[in-house]
Order: structure tokens, then C-alpha cells, then sequence
């Protein structure tokens, strides 16, 4: 970047988010390539070594997340990129990472169908994933980038989000707008606001790694200095060591849940366009979005009171907005790739105050304009 002309980029989706990653500070990355994410294991290979960061091609996607977790433990900055086998096989270390408070990003650029489904077919099927994949109470952080600028952004922000709140992020994207090319301005680090981990102080006296002030956050003592951390995926205590104390079971637990709770309006992110009068208001992720604005605004130009509100953060899941428009507006209408997953959390989060209609589509394809505005016009 040049002193004040931004640097912009024609990239691909894939490419902006390894850039992304990077200018958020990653400095390690250990994957296993798989379509549609490829791109990103490939980018990493180049850059990382550039920027005095290391890269790791693992032997499957197991290895990779637990590598990360490692890396991360001793400090660094560290993500890894997956599609939705791949993300189905890392979810036990998630979960391990939640448990421990370990700050990684996992991007998962979606692909079709269950299984291996469609290797190289676009679908919106993971978003439970990303909430419910894995076992018993803990919370999770998700945002969906819907173009290679938010490729970029979201995946810097994504790091934001992981190592304030300790917390492993995923950045939910799908195969179009990873392969998408685009114009990306080149952000610095001080216009994405990178946030930074909370490191506990080396000199403190009789350190406890659990312990935690109103953020319910606790500072990160990194492997290798002079604390000597003790990381466990089993409940633990105040000392980070196994607890089968009940109450502290139960603190420990409400505390995961708790501390994303208390700072989910930090993280809460979407995009509206024309909700203020809406009678219909079309609620999307990722790139099914970018055909429901086209949607909004084209029905308006018919006279008709649709608006549109994209969500950038799908978990935590901003419900009172969505209980706010519901006051209003007499439906919504939920347009995504896959059987109705997205809409399911607009009808709990509506409480029964309007109709809630999908738009499904698992070809493979993407959604088109005439498949929302024919929903629409039923409901209308």
C-alpha cells in the first residue's frame, strides 16, 4: 500500500481469504486439500513462508485441526481450510478447542450434499454443522461471507472474534464465492481492527489459568513459558486440572456459554436493505443473498414493501432483530441452500408474529431470482 492509495486486487474468494488470514496475523496453517477450499492450502503454502509463517500439509483433516490447536497453545495465529467431509472429521477437536479456550479459525468453503456429496457443486448445507456439530454445551461463532471482499474481511475479523473470546471461529463459506474473482481492497491491519488474545502475566503469583474477571474471558498462558499451562478437554476447575465437583461443573460449563453470550451483540453483524416498512422481509447467508437484494430491490421498483436483511454473523444468531422486524412485517421469506436450516432459527427467533416461508434449492446450483420472486408473489 502505497501512503494513501489503497492497494486493490482482482482475487479469487479463496485467495483473499488466505490474504485475509494473513493480514489478521496468521502465521501457521496445516490442512489437507479438498475441493472447493483448495486454493486456500495452496495460497498458504506461498505466502506464509513469506511473511515468517510456517505451512504444514497434513495427512487428513484430523491431524490438521489438532496441529492448529497445538500452534495455536504455543501462541500463534493459526487456521486451517476444509469442505464439508473434511469439517465433519475436525469436529471433535472443536470441540476439544471450545473446552480448552484454544483461539483457531476453520474455513469451511461448503460444498453439496451430505457425505462427499458434490465435490464441486456450491450448497449452504453446514450452517447447523457450525452450531451443532459437535458434543454437549458450548457455544459457537460463525460468519458467512457473501463476495471476495468479505472474504477477506470476515476472515480477518473471524481471527478478531477467536482470539478475544477464545473461542474457534468458523468462517462459513460455499464453493461460488470461494471461486468468485473479484475486486478486493487490500485492508491494513489498522482499518480491520485486529483484536489480540488476552496473554496471562508471566510474573503472576499463584496462577490459575480459569480464573476470570467480568468479561468471563481468562488470559491465555502460552506453552513454553514460564507458567507451564495445563490444557485438558475434561471439565476442570480454577487450576485448569479435572474437577468432579458438581458446582464447579456447572460454573465451568455456563461460563463456555456465557462468556459468547454476554459479548454477542459485539459480534452481531448483518446487512439490511429496505426493512424500515417491510411487509416482507427476505432473511439470507453467504451468496444466497446476493440474489435476494436483487429480489428487494426489484420488487420495490414494483411497489411492493420487501425488504432484506443478509446475516455476515450466523452465529450468534441476532434474534431480537429478527423479533424486532416480526412486529412489523407479516412474513418473512428464508431463500437458501439447503432443506430449511436457516429458516428453522427465523421461526424460533419470530415466535409465531409472522408466517415464515423457504426457498430451497440442493442441486447444486445457485438460487435464482425467479425461485424468491415466486415465493414472494404467493405470499404477497
Amino acid at each position: 500500500m502505497t501512503e494513501n492509495k489503497p492497494v486493490v486486487r482482482l482475487l479469487q474468494g479463496n485467495e483473499a481469504c488466505a490474504e485475509g488470514a494473513i493480514a489478521a496475523g496468521c502465521r501457521f496453517y496445516a490442512g489437507y486439500p479438498i475441493t472447493p477450499s483448495t486454493e486456500i492450502a495452496e495460497i498458504m503454502s506461498s505466502r506464509l513462508p513469506q511473511e515468517g509463517g510456517k505451512f504444514i500439509q497434513m495427512e487428513d483433516e484430523i491431524a490438521s485441526i489438532a496441529a492448529i490447536i497445538g500452534a495455536s497453545m504455543a501462541g500463534v495465529k493459526s487456521c486451517t481450510a476444509t469442505s464439508g467431509p473434511g469439517y465433519s472429521l475436525m469436529m471433535e477437536n472443536i470441540g476439544y478447542a471450545c473446552v480448552s479456550e484454544i483461539p483457531v479459525v476453520i474455513i469451511n468453503v461448503q460444498r453439496c450434499g451430505p457425505s462427499t456429496g458434490q465435490p464441486t457443486a456450491t450448497g449452504q448445507g453446514d450452517l447447523m454443522q457450525a452450531k451443532w456439530g459437535t458434543h454437549s454445551d458450548h457455544p459457537a461463532v460463525a460468519v458467512a461471507p457473501a463476495s471476495a471482499q468479505e472474504m477477506y474481511d470476515l476472515t480477518a475479523k473471524a481471527f478478531s472474534y477467536s482470539e478475544k473470546y477464545r473461542v474457534p471461529v468458523t468462517v462459513l463459506s460455499d464453493a461460488v464465492v470461494g471461486h468468485i474473482r473479484e475486486k478486493v481492497v487490500m485492508r491494513t491491519a489498522a482499518e480491520l481492527q485486529i483484536a489480540e488474545r488476552k496473554v496471562a502475566d508471566e510474573d503472576t503469583p499463584d496462577y490459575r489459568p480459569m480464573v476470570t474477571d467480568e468479561s468471563l474471558i481468562p488470559a491465555l498462558a502460552n506453552l513454553g513459558s514460564k507458567l507451564h499451562p495445563y490444557y485438558t478437554g475434561l471439565v476442570h476447575g480454577e487450576r485448569g486440572f479435572f474437577t468432579s465437583k458438581a458446582e464447579e461443573i456447572s460454573a465451568f460449563t455456563t461460563r463456555l456459554t456465557r462468556k459468547i453470550e454476554i459479548h454477542a451483540h459485539e459480534m452481531e453483524d448483518y446487512e439490511e436493505w429496505g426493512l424500515d416498512d417491510c411487509e416482507v422481509c427476505l432473511v439470507s447467508f453467504g451468496v444466497s443473498g446476493r440474489a435476494a437484494l436483487n429480489v428487494a430491490q426489484g420488487m420495490r421498483k414494483e411497489g411492493k414493501k420487501v425488504g432484506h436483511i443478509r446475516l455476515r454473523t450466523v452465529w450468534p444468531f441476532p434474534e431480537k432483530r429478527i423479533r424486532d422486524i416480526a412486529d412489523y412485517a407479516k412474513a418473512f421469506v428464508v431463500p437458501e441452500m439447503n432443506l430449511g436450516q436457516l429458516k428453522l432459527e427465523v421461526e424460533r427467533s419470530v415466535c409465531g408474529k409472522a408466517a415464515v416461508y423457504g426457498v430451497n434449492n440442493v442441486t447444486g446450483s445457485l438460487l435464482t431470482t425467479a425461485e424468491i420472486y415466486e415465493c414472494i408473489r404467493k405470499v404477497i
